[in-house]
């Protein structure tokens, strides 16, 4: 109850937040997304607070036996674990676990049978380090938790505190395998006996194996860089700009040429008409992610298309220039980048819209930091290239 009452809270909230990886952002899934069902079989190692802790559980004692000799305090035993829990992130996560255990002959020669259930936080420590994966094969989870135990023959309560490692390793997209590593530590009320003191809490060390079943929709989706959809939609507005300056240029070299013409008129001094040929179109900008020679976004395609068909019709040339923003990156690093999201372009331009390569060419200007925010650098510029 307290999970799902956790769950829904969390979802709810972190509905439309994305979580930085190195890699990419991920979306926050639905509340059904990223659950998971987990099924152990479980070998522990049961010590008394009053022997030595570090007593190795099989020596002088095979499996389910315990032998109390103030050296070798421990109780050893099989059981099994069911565990269900959600991801709310990739790195961070909660599951509510249920320990079934019996335990052969304990320190008081009786057969004990114990339930412990404990609400656990997992921090995906491989996800939160390297960014999510995933098709990762070894994922690394530390937990915390606390919970209720009840010690059935002396019916005896008490709290714990739990702590460990949970391992898995990708067997395919639904299921994984469990290796998990685990303590716990429960108050001297649990024995059954008053006679213990208080300082000596009840420790039980556990090591299981298992799997892990994804239930629904177990991965995350990724989101686009949101500055470069930022710089999409500014790259947008600045062409647009730049074509209505360019238009009120051309029709104010117009009305100027008309003037001149319509006062050669008056003054019978016409001039022979000759044609100039020149063509007027904004530059089109095509942008990229942090570090990356794919394009971003294929509507930025759209425009250069359209630059491709007035260069093929009119003959004119194509200059393709790449950049890469100076503030990450080494200067060569950004260099052969510019160069490749250059070369991208190109491609394009030649494979899919049939320019001719003679009529491309191609500028790696390097790392720059002229437009702002920083990633709006990262992008290749097309332009014509007019007849002289």
């Amino acid at each position: 109850m307290l999970l799902a009452f956790v769950s829904i809270s969390a979802a709810t909230m972190a509905q439309d937040e994305a979580v930085p990886t190195e890699k990419y952002s991920v979306s926050t899934n639905s509340f059904w997304s990223n659950w998971f069902l987990q099924t152990n079989v479980t070998y522990s190692a049961f010590y008394d607070g009053t022997g030595n802790l570090f007593a190795n559980p099989f020596y002088k004692f095979p499996l389910g036996t315990g032998v109390n000799d103030n050296k070798h305090n421990v109780q050893t035993g099989l059981g099994f674990s069911v565990a269900l829990g959600k991801w709310f992130t990739p790195g961070i996560g909660l599951r509510t676990k249920g320990n079934f255990l019996w335990l052969g002959k304990a320190f008081n020669g009786d057969v004990d049978k114990y339930l412990t259930v404990n609400e656990h936080v997992l921090f995906n420590l491989s996800n939160m380090l390297c960014g999510y994966n995933e098709k990762r094969v070894w994922n690394f989870i530390p937990y915390i938790g606390a919970g209720f135990a009840r010690n059935f023959d002396a019916k005896a309560n008490t709290m714990d505190y739990s702590a460990g490692i949970l391992n898995t390793f990708r067997l395919g997209k639904v299921v994984s395998l469990n290796l998990e590593l685990g303590y716990n530590s429960y108050g001297s009320e649990w024995s059954g006996n008053g006679g213990v003191s208080p300082k000596h809490r009840l420790n039980q060390f556990d090591v299981e194996l298992g799997l892990t079943w994804n239930l629904g929709k177990g991965t995350w989706e990724k989101t686009p860089d949101v500055e470069a959809i930022k710089a999409l939609s500014q790259g947008q507005v600045d062409a647009l700009n730049a074509q209505l300056s360019d238009a009120q240029s051309e029709n104010a070299r117009l009305k100027d040429l008309l003037a001149q013409q319509q006062k050669q008129v008056a003054q019978n001094t016409i001039a022979p008409v000759s044609t100039v040929t020149k063509y007027v179109a904004a530059p089109v900008s095509v942008f990229f992610n942090l570090g990356k020679d794919k394009i971003a976004s294929q509507k930025d395609l759209q425009n250069v298309a359209a630059l491709a068909e007035v260069a093929k019709e009119n003959g004119a040339k194509l200059k393709v220039t790449g950049y890469a923003d100076s503030k990450t990156g080494s200067a060569e690093y950004n260099q052969e980048l510019s160069q490749k999201r250059a070369e991208a372009v190109a491609d394009i331009l030649a494979d899919e819209y049939g320019v001719s390569r003679d009529n491309i060419e191609v500028v790696a200007a390097g790392g720059v930091d002229t437009l702002t925010p920083i990633s709006y650098n990262r992008r290749a510029v097309v332009e014509l290239v007019n007849k002289k």
